[in-house]
């Protein structure tokens, strides 16, 4: 077989400016969707900073499923590290595409004078507020490569 016979009839075949057309409008598509922003779960203790060090999470529900409250234990954490602190540790936000949610209940923990973990406790008092918190921890884990196992 031929070179030749392999070729579409001249009367199919598409014409250069049809062709040309079609990859423009592939580009424009790959170029929407790189220059779309993509949003990332992240949790903060001040604003603009963000937490490096992935959490242990443990969770409770009420029988009803009515509330629950969520508890972090952050070890070693990496806002420990850094030499200036932009802020004071006001809460414990997190954020995500949907918008944040925080909490003031947080604690740290030193040992020798120096800090070693920081807790937190998101308290969720409704279905909504539970629902909510578990749709940023989806996100989070799925964004960090974590798990989610039933003890």
């Amino acid at each position: 077989m031929t070179a030749a016979s392999l070729a579409a009839p001249a009367s199919i075949a598409p014409s250069a400016r049809a062709l040309r057309a079609t990859s423009s409008a592939r580009l424009a598509a790959t170029r929407a969707r790189v220059v779309a922003p993509v949003a990332k779960t992240s949790i903060q203790f001040i604003k603009g900073l963000e937490e490096t060090t992935q959490p242990d999470v443990r969770l409770t529900r009420s029988k009803d499923g009515t509330n629950g409250t969520a508890f972090f234990i952050f070890k070693e954490s990496g806002i420990f590290e850094a030499p200036e602190l932009p802020g004071d540790i006001t809460g414990m936000f997190l954020t995500d595409e949907e918008g944040e949610i925080s909490t003031v209940d947080v604690k740290c923990k030193f040992s020798n004078g120096k800090p070693v973990q920081i807790e937190a406790q998101y308290v969720m008092k409704s279905t909504n507020e539970w629902n909510r918190f578990m749709r940023f921890m989806e996100r989070y884990a799925e964004d960090n490569g974590m798990g989610f196992s039933k003890k």
